[in-house]
């Protein structure tokens, strides 16, 4: 089937990762259906940039932890492109230690609800138009979070229920796969420290001492955040050239689970 004639939904789209994916999508010629809540004051330049592009597309604000409104979104997504072949699952939120401090009710309920439910509900309402497409894809999101938790350099950016929530993103990816196939495959994609996630471009970034932020880039093994461009290629790869690829999830950090740390030399040894 041409791209043109696919069509995809890309939640969290107003800026950052979200926004890139959807650019990359239409200039592939994919119909591209985006989701923002927050962050109003990006959505001129979202319009602007996709206006540009000359795609057919759509944006919808959309508050992803009202349940009620998921299915009116994938409905609408389905009955103006006829039909849905790419969910990227780009919603998230994680609490900085070192931004919101100790954890309080109202925080912990946000991550869970922004970063695990919203998926799950997202998926539900849009399983039946993925397998009606058939060699559909759904991409989620998440982060490294999930294996490092709150521990070493990383205690001032992942906070406990961020990191649980996000471990639980690869059950889901793993049912949700169990659940497509053969005709939707689903693959995570595990984000390390990007420059607009957990990075340069965020505020917690910029609360962190500079001894802070060079233990966090000293403990990555490349040396350096992520891009969004990073991000994108991964995604891209998934989409289009892993087609033997589900239930997997693809780390893109930099090695920060690997952590820093050199190799001592090999010894002479005893004998």
């Amino acid at each position: 089937m041409k791209q043109e004639q696919k069509a995809a939904l890309v939640l969290g789209a107003v800026k950052g990762i979200g926004k890139a994916v959807g650019l990359s999508l239409a200039r592939s010629g994919v119909r591209v259906a985006m989701t923002y809540y927050d962050w109003q004051e990006h959505l001129d330049g979202l319009k602007s940039d996709f206006s540009a592009v000359g795609t057919p597309h759509w944006i919808r604000r959309t508050n992803l932890l009202d349940t009620g409104e998921i299915s009116a979104l994938v409905k609408e997504t389905v009955e103006r492109f006829g039909r849905l072949d790419i969910l990227v699952n780009n919603i998230e939120r994680g609490g900085w230690p070192v931004v919101h401090g100790p954890y309080v009710p109202d925080q912990w309920d946000m991550e869970i609800a922004t970063t695990l439910r919203a998926k799950q509900w997202v998926f539900d309402a849009a399983l039946p138009h993925l397998r009606a497409a058939g060699d559909a894809v759904v991409v989620n999101l998440s982060s490294i979070a999930g294996i490092v938790g709150r521990s070493g350099p990383a205690s001032y950016v992942f906070n406990e229920g961020y990191s649980a929530a996000n471990r639980g993103v690869s059950l889901l990816t793993e049912t949700w796969a169990r659940l497509g196939a053969p005709e939707v495959r689903v693959v995570e994609i595990m984000l390390g420290l990007m420059e607009t996630r957990h990075g340069p471009g965020t505020r917690g970034w910029g609360l962190l001492t500079e001894a802070q932020r060079r233990a966090l880039l000293d403990h990555t093994l490349l040396g350096r955040t992520g891009t969004v461009e990073d991000v994108v290629r991964a995604i891209r790869f998934v989409i289009w050239d892993a087609p033997f690829m589900t239930g997997s999830v693809l780390r893109i950090d930099g090695g920060y689970p690997l952590g820093g740390d050199p190799v001592a030399p090999m010894p002479e040894g005893v004998e």
